[in-house]
C-alpha cells in the first residue's frame, strides 16, 4: 500500500492506494494544528490502513509555511562576512507602491542585534581574497551558545562558488554546540543574489528545529505503530524528497501540499490531453492557482511569503503557485467606512465555521454556501458531518445584515461576490501578469470548495471550460502519489553565449546530472528509472533579470548554440511580449532536475449510461441562490452513481463525498469516462 497524507489549515486528507487491487480508499479528519502529528495517525485509523502493510507513506503538511507567517520559529542567529551584516534588513531597494504612505517592508525572521560578522572573504571566481579568521569564529560560537540560540544561519560572500568557509564555521559552531540546527547558504542555494540567499538560509535556520521535531515525533509515532516503510516529504517543486534531506532543507516544504494538488493536474492534463490547463484549489483556509502548459507546470525561482511587497524572498525552485486567504473558513467582516472583506483570517479547524457546531462566533464562506442552499447540511462529508444552518444565520446577521441593512441573504451572496473577485485575482496573477490569456486554459478544480466556486470564477475570467476530477475534495494528496522523487540543482554560470564553448557548457550540465544521479542512487531510485531536465536562467547583455529556458538534452556541438539562443528568444517573447534575435545573450545560472520516476496510480474508468443521469443518481431539489440568477429550485445529484456520458444542465447541484459542484443556469457538465465531471459555461454550453 502507498498511502499519501496532506494536512490543510481545515481537513487532513488521506488517499491510500492499493497496488495490488489498483483501488484508492479516501478519508478526511478535522486538522489538529496543536499536534500535527497526531492529526496524521487519526487521519490513518480512519481509513483504516494497517501500519505494517504501508510501503510508502508520502506528506505534505503547513508546518513550514505557518511556522514563518505566524513568526512560531525558533531563535535564530545568522553568521555572515565582515562587513556584510546589514543585507539581511536593508533587501532590495525597491518600493513596488510608490504612493502608498503605509507602504513597509520586509521584516526579517533574525534581528540586527542577533547577526554575527566573521571576518572572511571569498571573490566571485572562488579565489580567497581575505582567509577565514577561525579564532574570531571559535568566538561567534561561544557568544551563540551562551545567548541559548537554537538555530543558527551561516552565509558568506560567494559561497555559491567556494563553500569552504561556510562548512568550516559549520564545523565549529557544532563542536561548540552540538544541539544547535545549523543552515549553510550553498546547500540550499548555489546562486548570486546575496540578499535572496541570506534571506533563504534565515528562514531554513529559522524553521528548522520545528521541523525537526515534528517529523522526529511523526517517525517516531509511526514506527510505535509498526510502520517499517519508506517515509517521503513533499516539496515544493512538485518532486518527493526523503525525510534526511527534509530535515537539513525544510524551506523545500514550503508549499509541499498544494505542490501534490499540481502534479494531480500535470497527470490529468496528460490523460485527458489538455494543453493548457489552470490548477486551482480552493481548501479550508486558502485559494491557490497555478498554470501548466505543454503538461509541465510553471517554476518560479523567487518565492515571497507574505507576498511580492512585504514578503521574505526564498530563494529555491519551486511551483508558481499563487495563494490568496480566502477558503471555506474565511472569516467576513466589516470595516470601519462599512466595507466588506472576506479573508485573510480563516476560523481553520478549531473552532472552524460557524456551522460546525463547535464555538466559531464568525460568518465565514461555508456558512455563507449554507444559507444560500448550495451546500446541504445533512449531506456535508457525506452526512459524516452534519452543519448547523441557524449558528451559520445567526452569525451572518450579527456581523453582516443588521450593521448592513440588508437581508440575510442578500449578505451572504456579497460574502461570495468578494471571494470570488479575491480568486480570480489569484489566477489572473500566474496568467495575465505571466503574458498568458487565461481563456486559453481549461480551469482544474479542486479542493473542498473548488468546485462549489468554479463556475462563478471562471466567468469572471471569460473562462469556458472547467474540469473537477474524481475525488477533488482529496485531490492534492491524490497528486502526492503521482510525484517523483525530485533534485533539483543549480549553479551560477556568468558567460556569454556568442564566447562560451559549447563543449564546456556541456561538462557543466553534466557535473550536475552526476550529482543528482548520485542522490538518488542513494535514495534507492534504479538507473533506468532516472531521468533529467535541463534549463538556463538567460537574458539579453545588459539586462538584470533573467528568464528560465529549457535547454535541448546535449549542447555539446556547436550547432546546439543557435538552438538555445532560439529557445531563449521564444521564452523571452512569451514572458515580455518581445524578444531581440539580432542582439546577443548572457547565461547566469544552469539548472538540472533530476527526477526518479516511480510507480503510479492510474485514474479508473467508469461505467457507462445514458445521456440522462440515472434515477438512482438524483437525490431530489433544493431551492438555490445563484446570485445574478436569483433563488431557484435546481435537483440534487449524488456523484457516486453517476455515468459516464451523463449530461447535467444547469441549474443543478451535484454532490460528492468531500466536495459539492454548483451547476449554473445555463452551464452543462457531462460525465466523462473517468468520472471526471466536464462543465461547459454559459454560450459554449
Amino acid at each position: 500500500m502507498r498511502v499519501a497524507v496532506d494536512i490543510g489549515g481545515t481537513f487532513t486528507d488521506v488517499v491510500v492506494f492499493n497496488e495490488a487491487r489498483s483501488d484508492l480508499t479516501l478519508a478526511k479528519t478535522l486538522s489538529t494544528p496543536a499536534e500535527l502529528a497526531r492529526g496524521v495517525l487519526d487521519g490513518l485509523t480512519k481509513a483504516a490502513v494497517r501500519f505494517d502493510e504501508m510501503t510508502t507513506l508520502i506528506h505534505g503538511s503547513t508546518v513550514v509555511v505557518n511556522a514563518v507567517i505566524e513568526r512560531q520559529g525558533a531563535k535564530t542567529a545568522l553568521v555572515t562576512t565582515k562587513g556584510f551584516r546589514d543585507v539581511y534588513e536593508i533587501g532590495r531597494i525597491n518600493r513596488p507602491e510608490s504612493f502608498n504612505p503605509r507602504f513597509r517592508k520586509h521584516r526579517p525572521l533574525v534581528a540586527r542585534e542577533d547577526i554575527f560578522e566573521v571576518t572572511e572573504r571569498m571573490l566571485a571566481d572562488g579565489s580567497v581574497r581575505t582567509p577565514f579568521d577561525e579564532k574570531e569564529a571559535r568566538a561567534v560560537a561561544r557568544i551563540i551558545k551562551d545567548e541559548g540560540f537554537a538555530a543558527v544561519a551561516v552565509l558568506f560572500l560567494h559561497s555559491y562558488r567556494a563553500p569552504e568557509h561556510e562548512i568550516r564555521m559549520r564545523d565549529i559552531l557544532l563542536e561548540t554546540e552540538p544541539n544547535l540546527f545549523v543552515s549553510v547558504s550553498h546547500e540550499l542555494s548555489r546562486e548570486y543574489r546575496e540578499y535572496e540567499r541570506t534571506s533563504t538560509v534565515a528562514a531554513n535556520a529559522y524553521v528548522g528545529p520545528k521541523v525537526s521535531q515534528y517529523l522526529g515525533d511523526l517517525e517516531r509515532r509511526l514506527k510505535q505503530n509498526k510502520f517499517a516503510g519508506n517515509l517521503m516529504i513533499m516539496q515544493s517543486n512538485g518532486g518527493l524528497s526523503d525525510v534526511e534531506m527534509a530535515r537539513r532543507q525544510c524551506i523545500q516544504m514550503m508549499e509541499s501540499g498544494p505542490a501534490g494538488g499540481v502534479v494531480g493536474t500535470m497527470a490529468l492534463c496528460e490523460t485527458l490531453d489538455l494543453a493548457a490547463a489552470i490548477a486551482f484549489d480552493m481548501g479550508g483556509t486558502t485559494a491557490k492557482a497555478c498554470v501548466i502548459r505543454r503538461g509541465e507546470p510553471s517554476l518560479s525561482p523567487d518565492y515571497f511569503i507574505g507576498g511580492y511587497n512585504e514578503g521574505l524572498a526564498i530563494r529555491i525552485p519551486v511551483l508558481d503557485i499563487v495563494e490568496v486567504g480566502t477558503g471555506g473558513g474565511s472569516i467576513a467582516f466589516l470595516d470601519e467606512g462599512g466595507g466588506l472583506h472576506v479573508g485573510p483570517k480563516s476560523a481553520g479547524a478549531e473552532p472552524g465555521p460557524a456551522s460546525y457546531g463547535r464555538g466559531g462566533k464568525e460568518p465565514t464562506v461555508t456558512d455563507a454556501n449554507v444559507i444560500l442552499g448550495r451546500l446541504s447540511p445533512e449531506n456535508f462529508l457525506g452526512g459524516e458531518m452534519r452543519l448547523d444552518r441557524g449558528a451559520a444565520e445567526a452569525a451572518l446577521n450579527e456581523k453582516l445584515a443588521q450593521p448592513l441593512n440588508v437581508t440575510l441573504e442578500r449578505a451572504a451572496a456579497g460574502m461570495l461576490q468578494v471571494a470570488t473577485s479575491a480568486m480570480a485575482n489569484a489566477v489572473r496573477h500566474v496568467t495575465l501578469e505571466r503574458g498568458l490569456d487565461p481563456r486559453d486554459f481549461t480551469l482544474v478544480a479542486y479542493g473542498g470548495g473548488g468546485p462549489l466556486h468554479s463556475a462563478s470564477v471562471a466567468k469572471e475570467l471569460s473562462i469556458s471550460k472547467i474540469v473537477i476530477p474524481q475525488a477533488p475534495g482529496h485531490f492534492s494528496a491524490l497528486g502526492m502519489l503521482m510525484a517523483d522523487l525530485r533534485r533539483d540543482y543549480v549553479q551560477t554560470l556568468f558567460e556569454r553565449l556568442d564566447d562560451l564553448p559549447m563543449s564546456e557548457l556541456e561538462a557543466q550540465f553534466k557535473a550536475l546530472e552526476d550529482e543528482g544521479r548520485k542522490a538518488l542512487i542513494d535514495s534507492g531510485i534504479a538507473v533506468d528509472r532516472i531521468a533529467f531536465e535541463r534549463a538556463a536562467d538567460m537574458r539579453y547583455v545588459g539586462q538584470e533579470h533573467a528568464v528560465a529556458v529549457g535547454m535541448p538534452a546535449a549542447v555539446g556541438d556547436e550547432s546546439a548554440r543557435a538552438e538555445v539562443k532560439r529557445r531563449f528568444d521564444e521564452a523571452h517573447d512569451l514572458r515580455y511580449s518581445h524578444s531581440a534575435p539580432e542582439e546577443s545573450a548572457d547565461i547566469v545560472s544552469l539548472r538540472v532536475s533530476a527526477i526518479g520516476r516511480l510507480n503510479k496510480p492510474m485514474f479508473p474508468q467508469i461505467a457507462k449510461g445514458e445521456a440522462a443521469p440515472p434515477a438512482v443518481a438524483r437525490r431530489g431539489e433544493r431551492t438555490v441562490n445563484f446570485d445574478a440568477a436569483g433563488a431557484m429550485t435546481a435537483p440534487v445529484f449524488d456523484r457516486s452513481r453517476l455515468l459516464q456520458g451523463n449530461v447535467i444542465h444547469g441549474p443543478a447541484i451535484i454532490e460528492g463525498v468531500a466536495s459539492t459542484t454548483v451547476v449554473e443556469p445555463g452551464d452543462r457538465v457531462t460525465v466523462n469516462e473517468y468520472g471526471h465531471l466536464v462543465m461547459q459555461l454559459g454560450d459554449s454550453a
